[in-house]
């Protein structure tokens, strides 16, 4: 599996990047910018993301912003809703208006910060990411 992660806190940074790295190839940015020109590259190489994980507070382009521009950027190239990325969004966001929000542009998972990860490898199982 190939992961994005855009986080600009440095230690939940590492905390994703080990947690994650056991499930694949892990790239990691720290902001929504990077992340966008991340995932147009991955696809432009023919290695697009499986899954990405995005914070929502972050410099430059917040994670909001970051989904948005990744699923343009699927529309553009015609890529079917079924295929297109896995996002999760890891926040420390937890009211509604910020979940209902990120359902509804298009991310499959919120979880909420710190990472509970015996809840998020369960989440990952349920959408058919991990075994």
């Amino acid at each position: 599996m190939r992961i994005l992660l855009a986080e600009d806190d440095f230690v939940t940074r590492k905390f994703m990047n080990n947690f994650l790295s056991k499930y694949g190839e892990c790239d990691v940015t720290v902001d929504g910018k990077e992340a966008v020109e991340a995932f147009e590259m991955a696809i432009e190489e023919g290695e697009p993301y499986d899954l990405v994980c995005l914070d929502i507070m972050m410099p430059v382009m917040d994670g909001y912003q970051a989904l948005q521009g990744m699923r343009d950027i699927e529309e553009r190239l015609g890529i079917p809703e079924e295929v297109r990325v896995k996002v999760v969004m890891t926040t420390a966001l937890n009211d509604e208006a910020n979940v209902r929000m990120a359902f509804e542009m298009g991310c499959v998972m919120y979880s909420g910060k710190p990472i509970d990860q015996y809840r998020f490898e369960t989440a990952l199982r349920k959408l058919g990411m991990i075994e």
